[in-house]
């Protein structure tokens, strides 16, 4: 990269991690139950983040630029939804304190900057290396498309991940939970707590979403800048926005055939690049449609009340034969 795109890349990086230090080590210094009032709060302070930005983009670096930005970030926004149905049952199959759930929210989406950061990179150099791979996306997004819309989504099973049974086998767990600690010091010896496991859900589910949602973007932008920056401002709103939906996922239940067509209209984008190239702002307007309807639709045609139940899961952690107790530092 040549010096300005450098600077640009270290400038934005600092302004990121300065707001995150600030929200862990000022704003959240003390674990509580996020209300929705706040959580709403917040989430309008992200959005006009990004809105900034994306007018910042469009003084510098010109209008297509900044459409871009908009419509990756509206896309990685609405597909994140998908994450907080996800987050939704993970927290509720663990059965995580409330007070404590932005925390583990936190140092996830910690986790998902740096791994869709790498993976950003790597998509756009393979595709400029070779162009044919912008095919093998496309069809992969045109594929997830249509089986999001016919997916039920009742069979995930947190417990199942082969993440947390390789963490059980290897890692030394407490019987419960310690507070907010990930980790403790009992009897001597080091223990991962259950909310440590859950953190590691979140980030292997995380890296799921990752697999469609970074093809959908490079479908909108081959810009690294565009593509990196877009997804940073959708994944830091993601956790005011569960705080926010949590209770009321339920009332969107139109909203993953949305979801299902934007990823099928970005493969088909990309599929046929090479002989037409939707223009930016047909993109945008699609996206932003079909949005606007599935959300409309729902709130129009809701879901008989029985249906809007997630069942509770069964019990994860067993006791152990032998208890730690009394802990000495955590």
């Amino acid at each position: 990269m040549s010096n300005p795109n450098l600077w640009k890349w270290v400038a934005f990086n600092v302004f990121v991690l300065a707001l995150l230090l600030f929200d862990l080590g000022v704003l959240r210094r003390k674990s509580h139950d996020v209300k929705i009032k706040e959580a709403l709060g917040w989430s309008a302070f992200w959005i006009s983040l990004a809105l900034i930005f994306a007018a910042g983009i469009w003084r510098y670096s010109g209008h297509q630029r900044a459409l871009e930005f908009m419509t990756g970030y509206l896309t990685e926004y609405a597909l994140s939804v998908d994450n907080i149905f996800v987050f939704i049952l993970i927290f509720s199959f663990f059965k995580v304190n409330a007070a404590h759930r932005h925390k583990v929210l936190f140092w996830g989406i910690m986790g998902a900057l740096i791994m869709r950061a790498v993976m950003i990179l790597v998509g756009v150099e393979l595709i400029h290396r070779f162009e044919w791979i912008i095919f093998v996306f496309g069809a992969f997004l045109v594929f997830t498309g249509v089986k999001m819309a016919f997916h039920k989504g009742d069979d995930i099973d947190p417990g199942a991940n082969p993440v947390v049974r390789l963490a059980k086998k290897f890692i030394p767990l407490t019987p419960d939970y310690r507070g907010s600690n990930f980790f403790v010091i009992e009897n001597g010896k080091r223990y991962a707590t259950p909310l440590f496991i859950v953190l590691l859900v979140i980030e292997t589910s995380d890296l799921v979403f990752a697999v469609d949602s970074i093809p959908a973007i490079i479908g909108i932008s081959k810009d690294s800048f565009i593509i990196y920056t877009s997804n940073v401002f959708a994944i830091l709103g993601l956790r005011s926005l569960y705080f926010a939906l949590a209770g009321i996922m339920d009332l969107f239940h139109y909203l993953k055939y949305a979801l299902s067509f934007i990823l099928t209209f970005v493969g088909v984008k990309m599929l046929i690049e090479h002989w037409y190239k939707v223009p930016i702002e047909i993109s945008l307007g699609v996206i932003a449609a079909a949005l606007v309807i599935s959300i409309l639709a729902s709130l129009r045609w809701p879901l008989p009340d029985e249906e809007t139940c997630i069942d509770e899961a069964q019990e994860f952690f067993e006791q152990t034969d032998s208890e730690p107790d009394n802990p000495s530092s955590s």
